[in-house]
């Protein structure tokens, strides 16, 4: 157990270390292409560390990123470029706080029903503001910012992820987590503070998710309410996930790479049909791949063993 554990670790240094070098041997598009190959998975893994483990479907994870982004259009002209992801973190991690003070004892549909409808109050909230106080609805973003600066960001902050999940997986906390996922009147009887537990997590995996908001928000020049709170990430986010598997934290990256590059063929020749599409890869995994492809990773390794 403990050799397969470092044989996974050395094969993640190997594999970030070589993804490092991926802008300087691509062009334009291919760099773009791994940005969003790496925003997905910063936010699917995320998402899968904390729902994956609670058996809870968020579909809030557009309100963090879309807060990370008006963070850097709101702060970027007067704040340092660190300080302002500080920030989309801090405003995240807030954001995450209240929301979970109202939804974590809900569970099922009322929390998924709860999550969208915090994701979409939030975006209205804004456009009520911005139209309100400042005159126009969105907000232009100069940033000297390169797409290899982007990719690096991302390729970091999810590294930092990855061993947040690597962490969780073997802590008391991860356990604890787990352990009321699989049974939260157990996880009660036990003396965990389950609510407790479910705040912390979703906060810490919220603040990531509003750091990869605030490293993308560049990319925009023009950066409005419809852009930064598009519910259709929400939705892509838990598809990626549930198809990549959330057995495992590293299970949602499974999902990530085949669909990240469907959805650019899609986009690119059947942009109407794309929400179609969308919906049938999730009816297709509910009934066909209820644990994912981790699952069939996992059962190909245990033949070949």
């Amino acid at each position: 157990m403990k050799s397969s554990s470092t044989s996974f670790l050395i094969a993640s240094l190997v594999a970030f270390i070589v993804l490092a070098f991926a802008p300087a041997t691509g062009n334009d598009y291919t760099t773009s292409l791994l940005i969003n190959l790496l925003l997905y998975a910063n936010l699917a893994t995320a998402w899968g560390i904390f729902c994956g483990t609670t058996r809870f479907i968020s579909l809030a994870t557009v309100a963090f990123f879309g807060v990370g982004c008006y963070s850097v259009a709101m702060l970027a002209e007067v704040l340092p470029w660190p300080l302002v992801l500080v920030v989309s973190a801090l405003l995240g991690g807030a954001l995450a706080l209240l929301i979970g003070l109202c939804t974590l004892r809900l569970s099922g549909m009322y929390f998924v029903v709860f999550s969208f409808g915090i994701a979409e109050l939030i975006r209205q909230l804004v456009t009520w503001y911005e139209s309100k106080f400042v005159g126009s609805v969105g907000r232009y973003v100069f940033l000297e910012t390169s797409p290899a600066q982007i990719y690096w960001q991302l390729l970091i902050l999810l590294a930092l992820l990855w061993a947040l999940g690597a962490w969780l997986s073997k802590s008391r906390l991860g356990f604890a987590l787990r352990l009321i996922g699989e049974d939260e009147s157990a996880a009660r009887s036990c003396g965990i503070n389950t609510v407790g537990v479910r705040l912390a997590v979703l906060t810490g995996t919220a603040m990531f998710m509003s750091v990869a908001g605030a490293i993308v928000a560049p990319r925009w020049t023009y950066i409005e309410p419809s852009i930064a709170f598009n519910s259709l990430v929400s939705f892509q986010v838990v598809v990626m996930a549930l198809l990549g598997g959330v057995a495992a934290f590293y299970g949602p990256i499974l999902g990530v790479v085949p669909l990240v590059l469907a959805f650019e063929v899609l986009t690119k020749y059947f942009p109407d049909h794309f929400s179609i599409v969308l919906g049938a890869i999730f009816l297709v995994i509910v009934y066909l791949l209820p644990r994912g492809l981790l699952g069939i990773v996992e059962k190909l390794w245990r033949k070949v063993k």
